[in-house]
């Protein structure tokens, strides 16, 4: 039986590179896999997934209205598809993480998810959410905070490198954006940011 898994962290753990690596195995392998991205994630241009460590792989774009099965089903057409890899797999909408829990139990294609557990308000996405509540499997991917504890939470910085604790949910950026901690310093940057 083919499953589906959610590999989640706080920033800068690795997922990007460690989805990487996966999709080297299978091909490898001689194995056919499909990559996704987020749409909305273009730092390193779109329809790639980048890693900090200079890794990069083409991939399929994702937005709100893309129907991930039917794409995974198109692609079958053309050739035999052994493992489909998402990236950034925070930004899916709840159906579209159903729609891979089908690729995984109608065409028996192991579905491997990327993505953060929760934003800079330590609130879980949507994509998240889902794939928390139905994946098979449960990977949490580990990155360390300023103060060697294992990070768990997302700070959202501003330029001058001070917490930011109200925006959009949806922000994309790395280290110039986002600090990982765990979760006391998270706190306590957080109670700064408010009072001031």
């Amino acid at each position: 039986m083919a499953k589906l898994y959610f590999y989640y962290s706080a920033m800068n753990a690795g997922k990007s590179t460690t989805l990487l690596q996966s999709s080297f195995n299978y091909r490898e392998r001689g194995m056919n896999t499909i990559v996704f991205t987020s749409a909305s994630d273009d730092r390193y241009g779109t329809g790639v997934v980048k890693s900090r460590i200079g890794l990069e792989l083409d991939a399929h774009l994702f937005s709100g209205d893309t129907n991930l099965f039917e794409t995974v089903s198109a692609d079958m057409e053309k050739a035999p598809v052994h493992c489909v890899l998402v990236d950034e797999a925070q930004f899916l909408s709840a159906e579209q993480v159903d729609q891979l829990a089908k690729v995984a139990d109608e065409m028996r294609i192991p579905v491997l998810c990327y993505g953060l557990r929760t934003d800079f308000q330590a609130t879980l996405f949507p994509g998240s959410t889902r794939l928390l509540a139905i994946a098979d499997e449960l990977v949490e991917l580990k990155t360390i905070c300023t103060c060697g504890s294992k990070a768990t939470m997302n700070l959202r910085i501003n330029e001058d490198g001070k917490a930011v604790s109200v925006g959009d949910q949806k922000e994309i950026g790395g280290n110039d954006r986002y600090i990982a901690l765990c979760r006391k310093h998270f706190m306590e940057k957080l109670a700064e940011a408010e009072a001031s």
